[in-house]
């Protein structure tokens, strides 16, 4: 390992998190790991790159040096950003999996039990038929979820980069808010909150904002398509702010003129969700406890909402696809897992279907303390109430704009008469 001082952590969190590792490598009685999950090598050395659809591996043996298989051009993101000394990179004419199998070879691993990310999306059905067909001397065995054990649990350390990505998130829903006008669209105040979000310090995050207007909330994990916003419609927005691949989120409700009656009670209902969960949130809670107390609390209302997800999941380090962490644990029926120490998580009492044909949320990202949960956020949770004072868009200002400068050069355009008499001077 290489001792460097410019990561996103310091050195000794790294070598804290290998160690965890291996320690449930030899219970589990393997003698190497093979992670290519983005979010197990970020976590492990701080490796990142946007390439990652091309294979890439950490090889973790029980006691020797780790070693990582890369691209030739991702091999660059190793030695810039992490520990990691030893690579072996293969070309774009070359076979990646062929690569994996010689170094396996190459550093005395040839005959030993090997464990891989079996169910990783970037370890692909086609690589793996290739390295049972090729790795013939030791047994491959799956270790899904090794890395994600540590993974779970935040570190005091992760969690100030976490507030890092709060910040980012906070404000670019403060400007996407700002931005919401009858007659703006919904890329201008998709704009408005990436523009928040990254003048805040944000990153590029693994989803970009979710923005929908009027009946268009009612479609899932839509965002903008230059809808302009309604007179009386509502805007749904949910944001993930990112800082060095860790992410928080939160989900806010704009009103455009008055809340009615059912929008009042969707956004006392949902606050009243959060509030509840969150006093209840601490280390023994089960993920389904906390689960069927937002449930209770959301289906039991007066305006034909529903919730139709689960009420929460883990938040951390997160690539495209996605910005969380569900799959190593979400609050859903049925979850015996206990709450522990350090865990964060993305709270999302949301109502589908308020009237038939709206959608709105309040949500919260928090982390477990040794007695209760705190959020990240400060930001007001009820809905934003925006006067109609209707706006052009950005879109029609510039093609009025456009009008205009055409109308102004037709004015100062001289006449045939005044050329001609120009002419004559």
């Amino acid at each position: 390992m290489k001792k460097r001082e410019d990561m996103t952590f310091p050195f000794a969190e790294y070598e804290r998190r290998l160690n965890e590792l291996r320690e449930r490598m030899a219970t589990r009685l393997l003698d190497a790991v093979v992670i290519t999950d983005p979010e197990n090598l970020m976590y492990l050395t701080d490796y990142q790159t946007t390439g990652y659809s091309f294979f890439q591996a950490l090889v973790v043996p029980l006691e020797d040096e780790p070693f990582m298989i890369t691209r030739k051009l991702e091999e660059s993101n190793v030695h810039a950003r992490t520990w990691v000394e030893l690579t072996r990179p293969y070309p774009d004419t070359g076979d990646a999996i062929q690569m994996l199998v010689e170094s396996l070879r190459e550093f005395g691993l040839s005959a030993k039990d090997i464990g891989y990310e079996r169910n990783s999306y970037f370890f692909p059905a086609y690589h793996q038929d290739s390295i049972h067909t090729t790795y013939m001397g030791g047994r491959l065995l799956d270790c899904f979820g090794i890395v994600e054990e540590g993974r779970i649990r935040k570190s005091a350390h992760e969690l100030e980069i976490m507030q890092r990505a709060a910040r980012a998130t906070q404000a670019g829903m403060k400007a996407g808010i700002e931005a919401c006008r009858v007659g703006a669209t919904e890329n201008e105040i998709a704009a408005a909150i990436c523009d928040g979000m990254f003048r805040a310090g944000g990153e590029a995050p693994a989803v970009l904002p979710y923005v929908t207007s009027g009946p268009r909330s009612m479609i899932g994990h839509a965002t903008w398509e230059g809808r302009e916003v309604g007179s009386g419609e509502h805007v749904f927005l949910e944001v993930g702010g990112c800082y060095r691949r860790y992410h928080t989120a939160m989900m806010r409700t704009v009103v455009m003129n008055e809340l009615s009656d059912s929008m009042r009670e969707a956004q006392d209902v949902m606050k009243y969700a959060l509030h509840e969960v969150k006093a209840a949130m601490r280390p023994g809670l089960t993920v389904s406890d906390a689960d069927n107390m937002v449930r209770r609390t959301i289906m039991d209302n007066r305006v034909g909402a529903t919730l139709i997800t689960r009420s929460g999941y883990s938040i951390g380090i997160a690539f495209p696809p996605s910005w969380d962490e569900g799959y190593i644990c979400s609050l859903k029926q049925g979850d015996s897992r206990v709450l522990e120490e350090g865990m964060t998580f993305h709270l999302i009492p949301w109502m589908w279907g308020v009237d038939g044909d709206k959608t709105c949320g309040i949500s919260d990202t928090v982390h477990i303390t040794e007695n209760g949960c705190e959020s990240f956020f400060d930001l007001e949770e009820d809905f934003a109430v925006k006067p109609e004072k209707p706006v052009a868009s950005l879109a029609r200002i510039g093609k009025a704009g456009e009008k205009q400068a055409q109308g102004s050069k037709e004015k100062m355009k001289p006449s045939d008469k005044d050329r001609d008499h120009a002419g004559s001077d």
